[in-house]
Formats: structure tokens, sequence, C-alpha cells
């Protein structure tokens, strides 16, 4: 079986990454059903959520059974494999990595010990205080063997090491101790070999949704996999929300304050346009920033084209409220992933062309306006314009569905670093130039937080204004690789005493503060 590359759909450059998804979680409590299939169907409408690795677990009431793997959910699974996972309840998990390295030992879900059984757990989002959660996990569970000490080097399985509990305590009342302790961005969905449990961080930075079966319930990163798996939808859940679904129902508790700040870059990219969140369904939102865009950055030009396929909706809304006509100036090759074989020098200096072409009869001699919806390096936009260019387009002018993004994610999503942000160091007309147009716009905050039809304090905005609604810890405590090991030149894995255990050690304050803008 092919192995995923984990090359995210809108990677146009050879080694040029955008902003990578976050993750997708499914749950699926369903007596009769194939819960497996479910899953994987459900997984399957999630799969741009991440794409580097999948995983489901199910029970039968008795024992848990776990199949995942590196890759996308159609090369991980196969009829035998969903065949063998039995039961009636399920957890599944596609996976981005943002703790953690991409590799096995850290796909998900999760496996570990509780007072009475097995907790598997998926988590989408990214939480900001490990490090204080790592410290808690070695003074309650020195000897714990679990996912930690095999190797698993994500904040999923700090949470799963919490949940191990005592023997007074179910995995339930485990949990309402454990959750309040967490700090960033968090969906949960877990089980042990009877319930299913799902819970959502104070804030809401990351969706989750709870649908109904004929026969069950299922929880899920979005809307759309509660469509293709034909669950009714019922309600978000919410911040601050713990759900446990078993043979008794359904039933909910509160673990924290609900606080809104709900994710604005999902209404901008991250979430499937065919979802609502918080009532709004993304397409619209995208379509009405595309409005926007053209009531703030209006240009004469003969066609609105999109970069495929993340702008097109706001290119839809460009071209309704401006009168230019829409076209596809641009064709994609959807099946062309990371090639296992080296481009020759030639081939990667045109690289942008493996995955998009110009239709040289659509755009020779126009004006275009070119809709994205952000710009991260800029190194993609400038290949595009340079392509246009060479195709006979008289005028690229580009256009941006969201603001300058000009500070890093700590809640889920990878960006670049701060100085990378192309607009962290440039004005929007240094952008201009760095990437060749002949005029540069951006949607501005309030444009694009009006086409949520969300409040402006129940949003994170964190990446356009550097305000964090979560305090983050020094940056010693934060990256993908904090609890990274690190390798011995002779490939060695390092003795306990190397830097893995380092944020350990007494003396190491965890001082909270925010790094953000300085008001």
């Amino acid at each position: 079986m092919a192995s995923g590359d984990g090359l995210l759909n809108h990677d146009l450059l050879p080694g040029e990454k955008g902003p990578q998804d976050a993750c997708g979680v499914f749950g699926v409590w369903a007596p009769g059903e194939e819960v497996a299939k479910l899953s994987y169907f459900g997984l399957y409408a999630l799969q741009h959520r991440g794409q580097e690795s999948a995983g489901i677990a199910t029970s039968d009431g008795s024992k848990i059974l776990i199949y995942k793997d590196m890759g996308l959910v159609s090369q991980v699974f196969n009829e035998t494999a969903l065949n063998t996972l039995t039961g009636h309840i399920a957890v599944g998990h596609t996976r981005y990595s943002t703790t953690g390295s991409s590799s096995w030992q850290n796909a998900q879900p999760t496996l570990g010990r509780t007072s009475t059984g097995t907790v598997a757990l998926g988590h989408n989002g990214n939480l900001t205080n490990t490090a204080e959660l790592l410290e808690l996990v070695h003074e309650r569970y020195p000897e714990t063997d679990g996912e930690l000490r095999r190797g698993n080097t994500t904040d999923t399985a700090v949470v799963t090491a919490l949940l191990t509990g005592d023997t007074n305590h179910t995995l339930e009342q485990t949990a309402l101790e454990v959750l309040p302790r967490l700090r960033g961005a968090y969906c949960l969905v877990f089980m042990d070999e009877h319930t299913l449990y799902a819970a959502r961080d104070p804030q809401g930075v990351r969706p989750l949704v709870l649908g109904r079966l004929d026969r069950g319930w299922v929880v899920a990163s979005e809307t759309a996999a509660l469509d293709i798996v034909g669950a009714a939808f019922v309600r978000e859940v919410e911040p601050g929300e713990l759900i446990t679904i078993d043979e008794d129902g359904l039933r909910s508790q509160r673990f924290a304050e609900s606080k809104p700040a709900g994710c604005v870059f999902e209404y901008v990219y991250l979430a499937r346009p065919d979802t609502a969140i918080a009532g709004r369904g993304v397409h619209e939102a995208r379509v009405e920033m595309g409005r926007r865009l053209a009531a703030e950055h209006p240009v004469e030009a003969d066609l609105v084209i999109p970069t495929p396929e993340s702008g097109t909706p706001a290119a839809i809304g460009y071209a309704q409220a401006s009168g230019i006509p829409f076209g596809q100036g641009l064709v994609k090759n959807s099946y062309v992933g990371r090639t296992f074989i080296q481009p020759s020098q030639t081939i990667r200096q045109r690289g942008i062309k493996l995955k998009l072409n110009p239709l040289k009869e659509v755009i020779k001699g126009k004006r275009l306006i070119v809709v994205d919806d952000s710009i991260v390096r800029g190194n993609t936009q400038r290949a595009l314009v340079s392509m246009l260019r060479e195709a006979g387009a008289a005028e690229v002018h580009v256009r941006i569905s969201s603001p300058p993004i000009t500070w890093p994610c700590f809640y889920g999503i990878d960006f670049a670093t701060k100085a990378e942000l192309v607009a962290s160091g440039l004005g929007v007309d240094e952008v201009r130039q760095s990437i060749g147009a002949d005029s540069l716009g951006y949607l501005s905050e309030d444009g694009m937080i009006e086409a949520t039809e969300q409040p402006r304090e129940r949003l994170c905005t964190a990446c356009f204004t550097g305000k964090y609604p979560i305090p983050l810890p020094q940056s010693q405590h934060l990256g993908k690789n904090l609890l990274e090991r690190p390798v011995a030149s002779n490939g060695c894995e390092p003795g306990p005493d190397a830097e893995f255990e380092s944020v350990l050690e007494v003396g190491m304050p965890l001082v909270i503060g925010d790094p953000g803008r300085q008001e």
C-alpha cells in the first residue's frame, strides 16, 4: 500500500508549505451500526483537516481495538481492516502535526490505561501548557508505561496519560478534574470500553458538533462529516462542555465557564465550504468576503479568476459585487501530490505547473484579478503572477480575502514562523513589489469579521492582530517539537538524562505572558 505524503491540496510549489490545517476528529456511539465504516466515511469528509496519518479505535463493550497508520484515510484503511474493527463505539482521527513530529508513534487515536480499563483519544487543536502538564504526569504517574514512554511526543499523549486516574475515580470523574487544567485549543473525542466522550475548550477555538443517528449519536469536527454519514445536526458542543454518551443516553456537564473565541481562519480557509460554524455557512461567508473585498479594493479589469480551489468562493463574490465576469483561468491537476521522483532542475524551476496551468486563450491580453484566501511567504503568489504574465496577461491584480497574516498561531494551525511571514516585515506595497503584481489588496479585519456574522468578541483573530485570547507561556515552552527526543549523531536514542527531560527539571519556571502585540 502506498504511503501518504502529508501534502495538503493547496500546496502549489514543491517544498512551499502554506497554512497547514489542524486535525479532524470523529466519534460515534451506535449499537447495531457498522461504526468503523461510519468513522471511515466521517474521516473521509474531514481529510482536508489533516493528511499525515489516520486511525480508528472501536469497542464492543469488553475490549478496544485500534488500527492506525501514516497516510490518507483511503490509504490507511481497506475493507478487511474495517471489518476487523467491530463494536458499537468508535473514535476516529486524521492528523496534521502541530505538536510532535509526523511519525507512526504520534498517530492517533492514542491509547492509555484508566482505573477501570482503557482510553482511546483523538485531539484537534494545540495545547499551550504542555510542559506544565507533562510535569504533572511525572508527579502523578512516574512509572507510567503509556505512549509517552513508547516514543509519542504529542500533547495528546500527555492528556491521555493524565486520564489514567485512580481506583476511586471513573474516567468521567477524572476527565472533569483534568479538563480544567488544559490550556489552549482542544476538541477531544475519547472513549473507554463502554462510553463515548466529547469535550471542547472554554474558548471553543476549533469547531465540534453533535449529530443524531436513528440508532445513536455522532460527534465530529465539522457538520460536513455529519452529512456524509446521514446524521442530523443537533447543535455545537459548547465551549467548556463535556458530553457523555452511553447506554443510559446523553448527558452534559460543564467543566469551565464558556468564553468563546472561535478561530476566524476556519471561515477564511480551514473548514470545508459545505460546513456551517456557529450557524453561518462557510461558503456564504467566503463569498461575502469576496463581495466586501470588491468594495474595499476595486480595480478596472476584464476577468476575475480564483487560485483553485481555496480562492473560488471569494472570487465569485468579488465578481458578483464588481460586475466583472468570473472565469476559470487556471486548470488544476487534482492528482498531483509530492512526487517520489525528484524533478529535473528545469521542471523544478517551473514547479507550480505541476499543479496549475493557465488557460492561455482565456487570459491572453486580459486584465486579471486573481483572488486567493491568504498570503503566507509570498512565494506561491510570486510564481503564479509570473506564470500568468508568461501566458499573456496584460495586468495581474492580486486580491486577498483576509487581512495580512503577521503573527503565528499556537492554537492548532501550523503557519510559518513570524520571520517567514512576508506581511510581518513588509508593507502592502512592498509585498506587491515582492510578488510582482500590478496591485494588491487585502480584505480589512472589519470586512472579514462582518462576513462571518459573528460578534468580534467571540472570534480569535490572533494571526492577524497578535491578540491571543489564551495566555501563552514563554517561548521555550512552545513549539511543535517541544517533546521531541534529540537523537545522537550515531542514531541512538538518548537516555533519561537527555534534553527531553529538561522540561521536568526543578527551577524551570512556567511564566505566563503574551508574546503578541503590545498595546
